[in-house]
């Protein structure tokens, strides 16, 4: 089972939020979904994003592969770099 950090689309019609889910990656788009992570709302001014850093972290830890846009939004908030430095640390 192959695991993915991506996005679920929530809200009404042209007014989109989205909330990171961890999923199986033959699940659909907006189905079943093993943990919510966090939300992005592109729509609000400034965008609001909000992540579950220590959880994001662990999944990433254990194999989970991000979406390219979640692999951007969490290249943002740098989450992406300190997780880089974690797994390739000299010991």
């Amino acid at each position: 089972m192959t695991v993915k950090i991506r996005l679920r689309r929530m809200g009404s019609k042209r007014r989109p939020f989205y909330r990171l889910v961890v999923a199986d990656s033959r699940a659909p788009r907006d189905g079943r979904f093993i943990q919510e992570v966090g939300y992005y709302n592109p729509a609000s001014e400034p965008v609001q994003l909000k992540l579950d850093e220590d959880v994001i972290f662990d999944w990433l830890q254990k194999g989970a592969q991000p979406s390219d846009t979640v692999r951007t939004l969490l290249s943002k908030q740098g989450l992406m770099k300190k997780y880089h430095e974690a797994r390739f640390e000299k010991k």
